[in-house]
């Protein structure tokens, strides 16, 4: 029997949209967990799913970690592991796979076989909005998947949008089009000042960041409503279908102080191995924690921070160093084996050169100032700590 109920277009349209699912990967890191917290808090109309890509060498802070989430969030957070029909957890899967190499910073087969494709497996060819916790003190960009059903948005920083969405906006081909955006958005006082910066095109004397920057100076909101308003008549991003996206709206800009406020206030709690330890080195004392989650013997770790791992968890340095046994001429540090950083004298000279560095860190006088151990993630791998 047919059924006899009638549809408009619109609502046959409705029915066959594919879903759009709006996801939050959880590293174990500061950044990630707060921005779970924050999306769920800010904006509970959404949907969001989360997940964790496991490689099996995490330090337990960061199950304890995953743990208090789940319980704030009221959600699994779901765990995602590569080669998991493997008797091995996923990093000595690929590790023996791959003939006992080592992955380094120009070799981070890590990074892309426990990492990227256990996440974008898990999504498949659905249309995802996977929301970054790149912060608003931060310069640098995230990850932005090569499979166009996957989109990134960054709700803690001023601009939300990835590099390759402003690209096609504010391309000079597009300046009629976005202007006809703007001049029915805002009023006519705000569009006299917004038309100049728009009818401008880029080039080596006006870059694209400056043009970018100049228009989120005179309107943040404005330009989301810009910026969305193109996405969904001109592209076939995630976003372009849906409805509404609430973070159009959004002008927060968080920075690293924020963030640990959320986890604590929230009664999630900062992941353990960031707080700061006391140490001791020729009558001065100094402070070592970790900058980062992730695999515990991450090959971006600062000499302090192995330091750290041997002096906290020695149990996890000694596993460290029986990779680099197993193997001649393979090291965490392309520079010094962890035999020969874990020396008593070798040990004393890094908190020395360590607190070194710190001292004239201070002295820069940065209005940006961070401790050069408090936050190192920048320079290291994105898809493991944001």
């Amino acid at each position: 029997m047919l059924f006899s109920t009638k549809f408009s277009i619109e609502q046959i349209y409705h029915l066959m949209k594919k879903k759009v699912r709006h996801v939050i990967g959880i590293s174990g890191g500061k950044d990630s967990g707060a921005l779970g917290i924050y999306l769920k808090d800010k904006y509970p109309s959404l949907d969001v799913e989360y997940y964790f890509t496991d490689t099996g060498k995490e330090l337990q802070e960061t199950y304890n970690l995953i743990k208090n989430l789940e319980s704030y969030l009221g959600k699994t957070v779901n765990k995602l592991e590569a080669a998991n029909k493997s008797n091995e957890d996923p990093f000595d899967h690929y590790y023996k796979l791959f003939g006992g190499y080592l992955p380094s910073s120009n070799a981070r087969w890590c990074t892309k076989k426990l990492k990227l494709e256990p996440f974008e497996n898990y999504v498949g060819d659905d249309y995802v909005i996977s929301y970054v916790g790149i912060r608003g003190d931060e310069d640098r960009e995230g990850y932005i998947s090569k499979k166009p059903n996957i989109q990134s948005i960054f709700p803690f920083r001023r601009n939300i949008w990835s590099e390759d969405v402003i690209a096609k906006v504010l391309n000079n081909a597009n300046i009629k089009l976005i202007l006809g955006y703007y001049k029915s958005t805002v009023d006519a006082d705000k569009f006299q000042r917004i038309e100049e910066i728009v009818i401008e095109p880029i080039s080596v004397k006006f870059l694209q960041v400056q043009k970018l920057n100049a228009l989120l100076d005179l309107g943040i909101k404005e330009f989301n409503k810009v910026v969305y308003q193109f996405i969904k008549e001109k592209t076939d991003y995630p976003l372009a279908h849906t409805d509404e996206f609430p973070l159009i709206d959004n002008e927060d800009i968080l920075v690293r102080d924020d963030i640990f406020r959320i986890l604590r206030e929230s009664g999630v709690g900062v992941p353990e191995y960031y707080e700061k330890i006391k140490f001791e080195v020729d009558g001065k004392v100094g402070e070592y924690a970790r900058s980062r989650s992730g695999c515990y013997f991450c090959f971006f770790q600062q000499k302090i921070e192995w330091v750290w791992l041997l002096e906290n968890h020695p149990e996890k340095f000694k596993l460290a160093t029986k990779y680099e046994n197993e193997k001649e001429g393979f090291t965490w540090n392309q520079h010094e084996s962890l035999k020969d950083l874990a020396h008593p004298n070798r040990v004393a000279q890094i908190k020395r050169d360590f607190l070194n560095r710190k001292e004239k860190e201070k002295s820069a006088k940065s209005p940006y100032l961070i401790d050069i151990l408090d936050d190192t993630e920048s320079g290291s791998c994105i898809s493991c700590f944001i």
